[in-house]
């Protein structure tokens, strides 16, 4: 099979084209002929960086993927061959990645595609789905009457953050840079705020009376924590997908805040709950079916031999909603 590896970290163009055996699988698991990835931050920082979660090297990397199920394993049950399916399956320390014809993983991890997105679609939804969910959902237990403030709404976990809050009956706010975000999350059901032009106290009393939001989802991290924990009511919910920052936790304790931290990478970097990632994206289906969910994607497709371009687009900070490489 064709497919784009890394042989050493670095700048994107460490990729290259290779020719490899296409992978065998084992019982539990299904062969994905891949037709569409998307690129998610952790992708390229595994490719920059190397984490201690990257996968041996030379090494195919993505997690996300969409396709067609072309082999079952033994004990697989839930699948045939022809089915179409998506999920985040690999990509890290143990597993296979999707930048490749082929893609060997754990059945468990997949759902069916729904059937009102194209490949490339479905292929976009898969980890951010799955962060949103478990901090919204899981987590919070989002629901009728809830106030949710999402922080950067435009980007990849923020837009379907907004959609999955206001699918379950919360009313939702998300913060964006500019006009053409605003339109953006507008359009997905949540009140946009410009936070270049308001500062976090600004808009905690026009849009709550000065009370806080209910529950913060805050997906950019570093220096905006604290103003996620500004945002929050007493005893308030606030959810990160991203640190990289060192903390005072006084602002959190004196609120009595209930901090949320989400990695959804854990099931597959530790081998447990692999299942219930699997429930969640059968729930993402019956959204996206109903019409209450949607991806929003960057443009067109790269093909896979641009991956390295898709790289270096989402690792710009220019991309709104999500970076796709379409295979097939």
């Amino acid at each position: 099979m064709k497919a784009m590896i890394i042989r050493e970290s670095g700048e994107p163009t460490v990729f290259q084209a290779a020719d490899l055996e296409v992978p065998k699988i084992a019982p539990g698991q299904v062969l994905v002929r891949v037709a569409a990835s998307s690129v998610n931050p952790v992708d390229w920082k595994i490719r920059k960086l190397n984490p201690p979660l990257a996968p041996d090297l030379p090494a195919v990397l993505h997690g996300d993927v969409a396709g067609v199920v072309e082999a079952v394993g033994q004990d697989v049950r839930d699948f045939a061959v022809g089915d179409e399916v998506y999920g985040c399956a690999g990509g890290v320390k143990g597993t296979g990645g999707a930048l490749a014809e082929f893609m060997a993983c754990n059945a468990e991890f997949l759902a069916p595609k729904p059937t009102n997105l194209s490949f490339v679609e479905a292929a976009a939804l898969p980890l951010v789905c799955l962060t949103a969910w478990e901090g919204l959902v899981d987590g919070a237990n989002v629901g009728w009457g809830h106030t949710v403030l999402v922080h950067a709404g435009a980007g990849g976990v923020g837009h379907v953050a907004i959609q999955i809050a206001v699918a379950r009956g919360a009313k939702v706010f998300a913060t964006v840079s500019g006009p053409a975000k605003a339109e953006v999350v507008r359009g997905l059901g949540a009140v946009p705020i410009n936070y270049r032009d308001s500062n976090v106290e600004d808009y905690v009393r026009d849009h709550t009376g000065g009370s806080g939001f209910d529950i913060v989802y805050d997906t950019v991290g570093g220096d905006n924590i604290p103003n996620a924990w500004a945002a929050a009511k007493l005893r308030g919910t606030v959810i990160s997908c991203q640190t990289n920052s060192t903390q005072d936790l006084t602002p959190l304790h004196l609120k009595g805040l209930h901090h949320i931290g989400v990695l959804m990478l854990i099931p597959l970097l530790h081998g447990i709950g692999g299942a219930r990632h699997g429930q969640i994206m059968r729930e993402i289906t019956a959204l996206a079916e109903a019409g209450q969910l949607r991806p929003l994607l960057d443009g067109a497709p790269f093909a896979l031999e641009d991956v390295a371009a898709a790289h270096a687009r989402l690792e710009s900070g220019q991309a709104v909603g999500k970076v796709v490489v379409q295979v097939v």
